[in-house]
């Protein structure tokens, strides 16, 4: 998996990794942010959730035209600074419940659309260009897979980061958090709210109101308010992180960078191998829309992460885990978990005894570890938090994509590994068999309000990560691999464009959050991801026959070529 891979990845990976900690750092408390600074509820705060994702992925089609015609390495610098000034924005506190406020808050995010347009699909475009050499083209996919890991990683790690910012400034204050209290506070200042119920509801969780509730509830509000401010100052200094590590590290991708006046740049264009024709262009870019418009629906379900699913975490679930469940909410326990699964990988597959005795100790370490985290959680834990289920599904995606590699690596051996639109469709299926899951799991709610187990969110994000691990970092590959040479940046913001067109679809479950029976919401949700993925295996024949018209290459492209004629 490691193995003939340029170091270029490792750098241009890790710099995203520290972006990527710093988006889902905001994103895994953006809803709950919007829900308890300005009293907005499902629906208003969907309908921002969901539009500001989609202007996330849809600015890097913008990015992938300005590419094209600047260059893709200063684009990157500059979105990077541009993100940073939109966080710094976010992590100034200001007034609850205003619309001056929330007006700020609109030019932030404003800007961290526009830098992310600048930096992340020039980013993986860079990434893809590593693998023009044709001693690398053979590891694109599993370039991208780990990639993709390397962005999982600092997602994980993200709800811990923004859940400990939360407790600081409630602990500063002698709060707790508790799910339902900020809409309560909310409520009450609108005059909506009974005085009596809030007034149960803190003493219930150990906190005292005083005579005064008002002032009760613009201190709670204000208090959690600053503690996600202080999560996006975190996200200010992952981005300083990830510059530092682009800087630092430009020797090991510099014979890529476009904006090179020596013949680096004419080299590495020239084993790209020569241009195509205008009919097999047509051919790929026919192809690649045609993957666009499933992926639009797979992002559409996939990230109900931060909108359906987060609201199922607050209203439906229960905050208390008991058993091994509890230590899954433990982040180092998440990680040790992963750096099991890759020792254990190196004992079968190393041929050194020196080796294999280190990944004995390792899983020794790790066996250890996951004992003392179960040891010291307490039983049940509770006051679980709703973002915190957001840890499981980049977790899933660390700890599974050696398990993904080594699957499909059998498979190509064998000469049956499916491909990549094979892959998309697969994930279809997968991620309605996820939402099956949640419909079963629902049955039983009545409204939008009960204590289900966290394993049914738990599972759901596993399932989801299979689908995801069939679809996001192979078709990326895809992508870079079918894309017209001249087309290149302009493609890959094309499947961001996709994905924004689902992300802003993802506010389609949120309108019908409380007013339709929660399975119903999941349903839906399953037909649609059926639907799709029967539409890719429709035009599965008609995908193959374009994208494996390959241009002649030169002999020393001759596995590139084997690869695109096999797709």
């Amino acid at each position: 998996m490691f193995k003939n891979q340029p170091a270029g990845l490792y750098v241009l990976a890790l710099a995203n990794t520290g972006e990527r900690f710093g988006y889902y750092t905001m994103l895994a408390i953006f809803l709950l942010f919007l829900q308890a600074k300005f009293g907005l509820d499902s629906t208003v705060s969907g309908q921002i959730y969901a539009g500001f994702l989609a202007l996330v992925y849809f600015m890097p089609l913008i990015g992938g035209w300005v590419a094209d015609k600047w260059s893709f390495s200063k684009c990157v610098v500059t979105g990077l600074f541009i993100m940073f000034a939109g966080y710094l924005v976010m992590a100034i506190p200001t007034d609850i419940r205003s619309t001056s406020s929330l007006v700020i808050l609109c030019a932030a995010l404003l800007l961290i659309a526009c830098g992310t347009g600048l930096f992340k699909g020039n980013l993986q475009v860079m990434v893809g260009d590593l693998y023009n050499e044709a001693r690398y083209s053979g590891q694109r996919d599993a370039a991208f897979s780990l990639f993709y890991m390397a962005i999982n990683i600092g997602s994980m790690f993200a709800p811990m980061a923004a859940t400990a910012m939360c407790n600081l400034a409630l602990d500063a204050k002698g709060l707790t958090y508790v799910s339902s209290l900020p809409a309560m506070c909310n409520l009450y200042l609108d005059g909506a709210e009974n005085g009596a119920d809030l007034s149960a509801t803190i003493a219930e969780n150990g906190m005292s109101a005083g005579a005064d509730l008002t002032a009760f509830a613009n201190e709670y509000i204000t208090t959690l308010s600053t503690g996600y401010s202080y999560a996006f100052a975190i996200a200010c200094g992952s981005l300083i992180v990830s510059f530092l590590i682009y800087f630092l590290g430009r020797r090991t991708y510099a014979h890529i960078l476009t904006d090179k006046k020596d013949g680096a740049a004419a080299k590495t264009a020239a084993a790209a191998g020569p241009e195509l024709t205008p009919a097999q262009t047509k051919q790929r870019v026919v192809a690649l829309l045609l993957v666009f418009a499933v992926v639009i629906f797979f992002w559409m379900v996939f990230h109900q992460n931060g909108a359906t699913l987060t609201e199922f975490a607050k209203s439906c679930t229960s905050p208390e885990a008991t058993g091994w469940t509890r230590i899954g909410f433990n982040v180092w326990a998440l990680l040790s978990v992963a750096v099991g699964v890759y020792a254990l990988f190196n004992l079968f597959q190393s041929k050194g005894a020196v080796s294999r005795g280190i990944s004995v100790v390792i899983l020794g370490l790790v066996g250890w570890a996951l004992w003392y985290f179960y040891s010291i959680t307490p039983e049940p834990l509770t006051g679980i938090q709703p973002q915190q289920y957001q840890q499981f599904n980049p977790f899933y995606v660390v700890a599974l994509t050696p398990v993904s590699l080594a699957f499909f690596g059998w498979l190509a051996k064998r000469k049956s590994e499916p491909s990549a639109p094979r892959k998309i469709g697969y994930g279809m299926v997968m991620a309605a068999v996820a939402y099956v899951l949640m419909l079963v799991g629902s049955l039983g709610i009545v409204g939008t309000s009960a204590s289900v187990s966290p394993n049914w969110l738990i599972s759901t994000y596993l399932l989801l990560t299979f689908a995801e691990l069939l679809l996001s970092p192979m078709g990326i590959s895809f992508v870079s691999k079918v894309a017209p040479p001249k087309l290149k940046g302009s493609m890959m913001g094309g499947w961001f464009a996709a994905t924004a067109v689902g992300n802003y679809l993802v506010s389609i479950p949120m309108l019908l959050w409380g007013k339709i029976p929660t399975y119903m919401v999941w349903g839906i949700l399953v037909v649609i991801c059926l639907v799709s993925a029967g539409f890719i295996f429709a035009i599965m024949k008609k995908l193959e026959a374009a994208t494996s018209d390959t241009p002649a290459q030169p002999e020393a492209d001759e596995l590139e070529t084997i690869e695109d004629d096999a797709i």
